[in-house]
């Protein structure tokens, strides 16, 4: 039997364009590029293996921190409270500094501490649209915005690049969801390995394409302050545009959201 999907009201439609307009914002490595002058894409295949290496360990030592704060610590106060985005961006700048003066070594001790800040501006945003740090499933889709952020190249539209990534990490998430709701300890269980490998592979795309223009000639720290807002900036996008679909689900169900996003693209997209 064919499933009849509602349309959504008029005010859920213009929210969802919204979300969508951020979720198909520019991707990272074309902000960057306006910034340091130079196409991402172009420098990449000059990262020699030893750094390959480095900013992949730096986005995996990232997602872990990230998931241990999720997990353990992260608190903020009840939901529907507007969120502070600026705040955030000032605690990063400090950081981006330090890791355009130091390079791609300072990358290792850097990251970490930005993308502690940057969760917890996550959080603050899926506050804002009427979740709770206190649920492990709003804990776990946190995480999930440092994925989101990392849409590959391969990745078809971003209708499919979307919702294919939460459905890639769906049941990683979920295992972790229920796992961290039992109260269990640290330990390596295999959901939360998982979890953080399938994060990690995503984060670290960004991170490439941000270590790579802090290593750009004439990158200093002034320049490495303004890209790490940038980097900052992006992820706060994909958030705000992630809490307003898994709201406007919760509100009118996760189909018909599908549906109304899917039709979004075609309009986009338009004929031929």
């Amino acid at each position: 039997m064919t499933q009849i999907l509602r349309p959504l009201p008029p005010e859920a439609q213009a929210e969802l364009a919204e979300a969508r307009r951020l979720l198909e914002s520019p991707g990272l490595a074309m902000q960057l590029a306006n910034v340091i002058g130079a196409p991402i894409e172009g420098l990449m295949a000059r990262l020699p293996g030893p750094a390959a290496r480095l900013v992949d360990r730096a986005a995996r030592k990232s997602v872990e921190t990230a998931f241990d704060a999720a997990r353990r610590t992260l608190r903020t106060p009840a939901p529907g409270h507007t969120a502070s985005p600026r705040l955030h961006k000032f605690a990063v700048a400090g950081t981006g500094a330090i890791g355009g003066f130091f390079g791609l070594p300072g990358l290792l001790v850097e990251l970490p501490i930005t993308t502690a800040a940057m969760l917890r501006s996550i959080t603050d945003i899926a506050r804002s649209e009427g979740e709770s740090a206190d649920n492990p499933d709003t804990r776990m889709a946190c995480l999930e915005v440092l994925a989101l952020g990392g849409r590959r190249s391969d990745d078809d539209g971003a209708e499919s690049g979307y919702f294919a990534t939460r459905a890639a990490l769906a049941q990683q998430v979920t295992a972790a969801t229920r796992y961290v709701a039992g109260g269990m300890g640290t330990g390596s269980a295999p959901a939360l390995v998982q979890l953080v490998n399938g994060i990690a592979s995503r984060f670290s795309i960004p991170v490439t394409q941000k270590a790579l223009a802090q290593a750009a000639p004439l990158i200093g720290a002034a320049t490495g302050a303004t890209l790490n807002l940038i980097f900052i900036g992006h992820f706060q996008s994909v958030a705000r545009g992630h809490f307003v679909v898994r709201r406007l689900e919760r509100e009118h169900g996760v189909h018909e959201v599908r549906a109304a996003y899917a039709r979004l693209a075609s309009k986009q997209d338009g004929p031929g």
